[in-house]
């Protein structure tokens, strides 16, 4: 937990859309300018998932979520990672999500699968989402300077818990 983001090197294991078995997006609006300077984390209120099956059936139920209950076009989130250690390919490095009110065209969100108001995610979710901050920035899609929030800093709400957010609360960047 407490290594740097440029101790871990590349880029994690990202599962494809097609791999988690994504529904088609009904539509797609591009981020309009890259990088991004925001870096927001979400957890998922879920149970959590140890195997990429696990994750994939997670990952398509936010996905339904999301387009059914919520009219949105897509799962909101740019990534989500699992305690297997994938990363899941929401709506990547370049769509706008539907993740952060006011933030959306300017940030890229990643969600942890599971909850985390008492407990904070394993090893494997930690170290990828700092590989997948690293690759963002090696790729030009996050900026070096960024600034790392979690959902609750400009939004109402508990996301991404509490034992998350004190967490993330002593990264870089914070």
């Amino acid at each position: 937990m407490g290594l740097g983001l440029s101790l871990l090197g590349g880029c994690p294991s990202i599962v494809s859309r097609a791999s988690w078995g994504a529904r088609a997006s009904r539509s797609n609006s591009y981020l309009p300018s890259q990088p991004v300077h925001w870096v927001f984390i979400h957890h998922g209120e879920s149970s959590a998932c140890h195997s990429q099956s696990q994750c994939a059936g997670i990952v398509r139920s936010y996905q339904n979520y999301h387009m059914d209950s919520h009219g949105w076009s897509d799962i909101g989130y740019s990534f989500l990672v699992g305690e297997d250690g994938n990363a899941y390919e929401g709506r990547g490095w370049d769509r706008i999500g539907a993740h952060t009110v006011g933030y959306n065209s300017k940030a890229v969100a990643i969600c942890l699968i599971g909850s985390f108001d008492s407990v904070v995610p394993n090893a494997a979710a930690l170290n990828t989402v700092k590989r997948l901050i690293q690759c963002g920035i090696d790729k030009g899609k996050i900026s070096k300077d960024y600034v790392l929030r979690g959902h609750r800093d400009v939004n109402q709400t508990s996301c991404p818990g509490d034992a998350l957010y004190k967490l993330i609360r002593t990264w870089p960047h914070y």
